[in-house]
């Protein structure tokens, strides 16, 4: 109670000041840092949290799925489906699927940019100041970076995001557009158009964000070979799990075949077209039992 009195004083007479990161590394599954911030700061930013999240809210476009409630991973990779019938014609024509990833994207978020962003839509000086002391406690390079581990951070990038979303949209009018955090897709049955749109969104990203698309991880796919995306490789009437993670889950699974982990992953798999592979699990687990 003394810590949260202290905080409480701090806030009013406008003296707090962040703290500090504990830094840890972990791999879901390639390496990510996160910085975990105190008790302390964690409790102001859940306190920020629930009283932003739903002002902004309001401003996001349906096709944004990371961070907000009512969407996720799952929802994505179903609206991505339900989005393909429409260029595609249901499936009777060549549709093409733009899939774009941004380089390093939670370390390259600018700060200025974002502040300039905030300025836009907060009129409280007082609260202005605090997001700018949250967001100026890190720094992955100097002027730039958000912390994986800060609640404060899933909602930034969004904040931060919306205006990409909105130049889609509206600039570049793309009808069938969806985004999960850095991860974006355009589709169409116009392949030159795609191209085109490629070099809006790259020119956007540099100039207006500060941002660039990751080289290796840009492609104009057809949908009806597959398009690898969220984990899952996703088809126009079915959805299989990406080769890689099968590889891992069994990996791990077999290190580890626990009724917990094992319900888990048999959980997890029911959203996409994995009868034999569930099948498989359940027979080895109990062989593992064994």
């Amino acid at each position: 109670m003394n810590n949260i009195i202290a905080l409480h004083n701090d806030l009013k007479n406008k003296t707090y000041h962040h703290g500090g990161y504990e830094h840890f590394k972990v791999s879901d599954p390639k390496p990510r840092d996160i910085h975990k911030a105190s008790v302390r700061d964690r409790l102001l930013h859940h306190a920020i949290y629930r009283q932003l999240y739903p002002f902004f809210e309001r401003t996001f476009i349906t096709d944004s799925f990371s961070c907000r409630l009512n969407k996720g991973t799952h929802k994505a990779i179903n609206r991505f489906r339900q989005r393909a019938y429409r260029p595609s014609k249901n499936h009777t024509t060549t549709c093409w699927a733009l899939k774009c990833d941004i380089r390093k994207f939670f370390e390259n978020i600018d700060h200025s940019v974002l502040l300039k962003m905030l300025d836009e839509y907060i009129l409280d000086q007082n609260i202005f100041n605090l997001l700018a002391e949250i967001i100026q406690s890190f720094e992955a390079k100097p002027g730039k970076g958000l912390p994986l581990g800060n609640l404060t951070s899933q909602l930034l990038v969004n904040i931060y995001m919306n205006k990409f979303d909105q130049f889609v949209k509206h600039k570049v009018k793309a009808k069938y557009y969806l985004r999960y955090a850095d991860d974006f897709i355009i589709m169409s049955n116009n392949r030159s158009l795609l191209d085109k749109n490629l070099q809006l969104v790259d020119t956007f990203l540099r100039n207006e964000l500060k941002l660039e698309l990751h080289p290796q991880k840009v492609s104009i796919e057809t949908i009806a070979s597959g398009v690898d995306f969220l984990g899952w490789v996703n088809f126009s009437h079915h959805t299989i799990l990406r080769a890689k993670t099968k590889k891992r889950m069994l990996k791990r699974l077999k290190k580890n075949p626990t009724p917990e982990s094992i319900t888990s992953y048999l959980g997890f798999l029911k959203h996409g077209n994995t009868f034999s592979l569930q099948q498989k699990i359940v027979n080895d687990y109990w062989f593992w039992e064994e």
